[in-house]
């Protein structure tokens, strides 16, 4: 399945009725760390769980150990890591700008949009990290 690249966050909830209406909620923590914010209008896709499983062992099974350590309230990767990514926009300054989990945005210097490349986390701060390229990647790898 094709994903957006315009995808703000990703959780597993329930549908519940209210007083008529069917709700889902979003968690808190969706509206205190990524882009989503009260009182705006946003497209939601429902997907259907598949039977036995679980939508977070699911999401855990594809993301790496290490990320899963992380602490929810920080920063979603860590210095040393290395990350595939795929390069979205050029910054200011002429760097590349991806986007991992939650929307944390991760400038990587020399290289162009489209581009997907393994990046080394060299500098990790709050709200942004800088990367090095380790490898540049096949567009099918």
């Amino acid at each position: 399945m094709k994903i957006s690249e315009q995808l703000l966050c990703l959780f597993s909830g329930n549908i519940e009725e209210q007083d008529g209406r069917y709700v889902v909620e979003i968690p808190e923590r969706e509206l205190e760390l990524g882009e989503v914010r009260n009182g705006e209008n946003y497209r939601v896709a429902l997907l259907p769980q598949t039977s036995g499983s679980n939508d977070d062992e699911e999401q855990q099974s594809a993301t790496p150990k290490s990320s899963r350590e992380h602490d929810p309230s920080g920063p979603p990767v860590e210095e040393g890591e290395v990350r595939d990514v795929e390069i979205e926009d050029i910054g200011e300054q002429g760097d590349g700008i991806a986007r991992v989990e939650r929307g944390y945005v991760v400038i990587v210097p020399d290289t162009e949009t489209g581009e997907r490349v393994s990046v080394e986390m060299a500098t990790v701060r709050e709200n942004v990290a800088f990367g090095e390229v380790v490898e540049r990647l096949s567009y099918y790898d």
